[in-house]
């Protein structure tokens, strides 16, 4: 069987039944900053068992955890260097099947990173393959002989910049890398490599996961010739009548080396393993292009679910947000998402301080009753901020390795705050991997557990709405507005809506009574609204129709 081979799927019913992530709200751990069980300042798997029970409290089902295979670390786990094994760093095998099984106790899924595209250099495959031309691992890896002029074999370029080739002195060709030069990419047109990866999802399977993230799912193969990219067309910045100079990746049209029709077949492949076990294929899907997206998750045998990331790359504009939560909303098997390890997060994005968490909170309760599966970003359920990290404390390889000026993503990876004190109740040790921020104690789980007006209090409520009403996770959306600042929907007897704008604004109604059952201030719940229902700037609302009870 080749590395494009469709696998017979396990039959699991029909298509159309729900799956236990259809229902779910899932939760995305970044292992490193999450909780740090040894006191050496960095998260690890103790850790994250140790901690279990906030997630099942808040009332999220699927934890989502960041690499912690054994890794060099140079772009933070996502260099794996032993797909079945564990970085010290973080624990051991019996340390990942104590976190499993408390999870499942707590009925909690754990869903694994997985990262398919590239291995680190220190993988004992690339070892093997860059000691000659003719070792059988050679062929695990993209290699090209050098250009006429002796350079690289093509005009590609990396996601953390510079030429996406590196050349080896030892045989003579370039290997081909998307992000650092440490990460060579895999060759997914070579049958061996998608046995190997056979082997890495049973293997994980059989120690109890329930399922993958799939790192760049959208990039694992290449255009079979390799040719050059053409350039990109111009964008043009605000305010100026000319084409203005782009990033080095962003300068290039990727129509060769992501997105290649033959990747999809790669998930069927996996679909026949993962539907044996129940489990759950997640694709880190980066198009935001919604017909390109489609094709990964809409056939019955590729991936289950996908993050749709469109929600990340909009201000807080009525109109763009629109068309990103109607875009997303009509593809099946959306993952929605409003932030993660790779981008600010969102309060910080949408303005700072109060007015930020306002609207995070406003998006997130848009996302929760939309058809596919939430997911939060750690902290975010506390209205995080970007924390405060001085450049001399930058670990964000896109920083350090690249050289990109003011560009680092360390602000959205600072630690986990749990409760007021030395360490923030993260760690024991005098100092964390990365800094706080500038926090307070009413931004720790502790405190806001206590407060019953509490972001953390408000996420936990609309979890918990979400959870019981079945009108929020199933049946057709019907859209109410189609312009101005209000965006709302309907499903079934519930209505969503939120007000984009700052000042206050009315929703005429279908015929009713409604009554609020959840709002973003915590105020007006049981409040009744029959003709229109009024919301006052960055606010959102539930309503259900009066008479129909949840379930």
């Amino acid at each position: 069987m080749t590395a494009t081979e469709p696998q017979a799927a396990a039959a699991t019913g029909a298509a159309d039944a729900p799956r236990w992530w259809d229902e779910a709200v899932g939760y995305q751990v970044y292992i490193r900053s999450f909780a740090d069980s040894d006191g050496d300042g960095v998260g690890d798997l103790r850790g994250i068992h140790d901690r279990l029970d906030h997630l099942a409290w808040l009332g999220v089902k699927i934890v989502w955890i960041t690499p912690f295979y054994p890794s060099p670390m140079l772009d933070h786990g996502y260099d794996v260097a032993d797909y079945r094994d564990i970085d010290p760093r973080f624990g051991t095998l019996d340390d990942f099947d104590a976190l499993v099984a408390r999870a499942h106790d707590l009925d909690l899924k754990v869903v694994i990173d997985l990262v398919p595209n590239h291995t680190s250099d220190r993988h004992e495959w690339f070892a093997k393959a860059r000691s000659s031309r003719d070792n059988p691992h050679r062929d695990y890896y993209l290699w090209r002989d050098p250009a006429g002029d002796g350079g690289p074999p093509n005009n590609w370029k990396g996601h953390f910049g510079g030429d996406a080739w590196t050349y080896d002195e030892n045989t003579g060709q370039y290997w081909c890398h998307l992000f650092l030069p440490e990460q060579p990419d895999l060759n997914w047109r070579n049958p061996a490599v998608a046995e190997e990866f056979d082997g890495i999802l049973e293997f994980w399977f059989a120690r109890g996961a329930d399922g993958f993230r799939i790192d760049v799912a959208h990039a694992l193969l290449k255009h079979s010739d390799l040719p050059d990219l053409p350039p990109a067309e111009a964008k043009l910045a605000e305010g100026v009548e000319g084409p203005v100079e782009l990033p080095e990746f962003e300068s290039l049209d990727h129509v060769y080396d992501v997105d290649q029709p033959e990747v999809t077949a790669v998930y069927r492949r996996w679909r026949g393993l993962a539907d044996g076990h129940d489990a759950l294929l997640l694709g880190e899907v980066y198009i935001l292009d919604a017909d390109r997206f489609s094709r990964y998750v809409d056939d019955d045998d590729g991936l289950h679910l996908g993050f749709w990331f469109p929600p990340l790359h909009v201000g807080w504009d009525a109109g763009e947000l629109r068309k990103a939560l109607t875009k997303g909303a009509a593809i099946r098997g959306v993952s929605w998402v409003q932030g993660s390890h790779d981008r600010t997060r969102a309060a910080t994005r949408f303005g700072g301080g109060e007015l930020g968490k306002a609207r995070q909170l406003a998006l997130a309760t848009l996302m929760m009753g939309l058809p596919g599966t939430p997911f939060v970003y750690q902290g975010e359920e506390l209205g995080l901020l970007n924390g405060e990290v001085p450049r001399e404390r930058w670990a964000d390889p896109i920083a350090v390795r690249a050289g990109e000026i003011g560009h680092s993503r360390d602000g959205c990876r600072t630690p986990m705050l749990w409760e007021p004190g030395p360490g923030w109740g993260f760690t024991t040790a005098d100092d964390a991997w990365l800094p706080y921020g500038d926090r307070s104690d009413a931004d720790t789980v502790a405190v806001q557990r206590d407060d019953p007006h509490s972001m953390l209090r408000r996420y936990r409520a609309l979890i918990a709405l979400r959870n019981a009403e079945p009108d929020l996770r199933g049946g057709p959306v019907t859209w109410l507005t189609h312009s101005g600042p209000i965006l709302a929907y309907r499903r079934g007897e519930a209505i969503v809506a939120a007000n984009a704008g700052d000042g206050l604004e009315s929703l005429a109604l279908p015929a009713g009574p409604w009554v609020v059952v959840f709002a973003t201030d915590g105020k007006r719940a049981g409040e009744r609204e029959v003709e229109r229902a009024r919301l006052g700037g960055q606010a959102a609302v539930v309503l259900k129709a009066v008479g129909v009870s949840s379930t």
